[in-house]
This record gives structure tokens, C-alpha cells and sequence, in this order.
């Protein structure tokens, strides 16, 4: 098994304040459905206007992520799947869930976790 991470930036889902509770209730059965599977390690939506830091190696404190952006995960989904297809798969339900597209990468195996 290999550990996933959906996600996607912060303003990829374009959906009106009307339609958010259905998109919430779309992505929570995701959720419930990866649960359900085994797979589901962690998840998590982050808000569009949270304050946030970043630390640098010196201890430089700067608004985040990086000074040159202002793009960061908007929410994410954390799995333990057998392959990366299994990983395609829930990101393309969880992309209709979120009504955007979503990033798929793997965390590396660290044998020493």
C-alpha cells in the first residue's frame, strides 16, 4: 500500500454559497466512501482566508506560503491505496465532489517511519 495526496488549490472550486452545502455533503460521502473502503487515512479543508506563516530555515517569519505566491492547498484528502490507479480513481470522485480538479502525488516510502 502506498499513501496519497489529493488535493487542490485554493481557488479551484468555483461554486456559489448556495451550492456549497451540497458540495460539502458530495465530498463528506467521499470521505464516508473511503472509510467504508479502508483507505482513508486523513482529510481536511482549509479556509480561503485563514491567516498563515511561513518559517524559514534563518527564522525569517512571512505571510505564506511563499512571498512570491499566495496560492496554497485549498483542501486535501490523505489515502492508503495498492496503486496509483486506486489513487486516480478516488481523485476523480472526489473532483466531482469538489466540482474542480484535483492534484494526485505520492508520499515517498520512508522505511525509518
Amino acid at each position: 500500500m502506498a499513501r496519497y495526496l489529493i488535493s487542490f488549490n485554493n481557488g479551484a472550486m468555483d461554486v456559489s454559497a448556495e451550492d456549497l452545502p451540497d458540495v460539502a455533503k458530495d465530498a463528506h460521502a467521499v470521505v464516508q466512501e473511503a472509510k467504508d473502503a479502508g483507505v482513508f487515512v486523513f482529510a481536511g479543508g482549509l479556509p480561503l482566508d485563514a491567516e498563515y506563516e511561513v518559517v524559514a530555515t534563518d527564522g525569517t517569519i512571512t505571510d505564506g506560503p511563499y512571498p512570491e505566491s499566495k496560492e496554497f492547498i485549498g483542501g486535501m484528502m490523505v489515502l492508503d491505496v495498492p496503486t496509483q490507479e486506486a489513487a486516480l480513481e478516488w481523485a476523480a470522485k472526489n473532483a466531482v465532489a469538489c466540482r474542480c480538479a484535483q492534484d494526485v502525488r505520492e508520499f515517498p516510502h520512508d522505511p525509518a517511519v
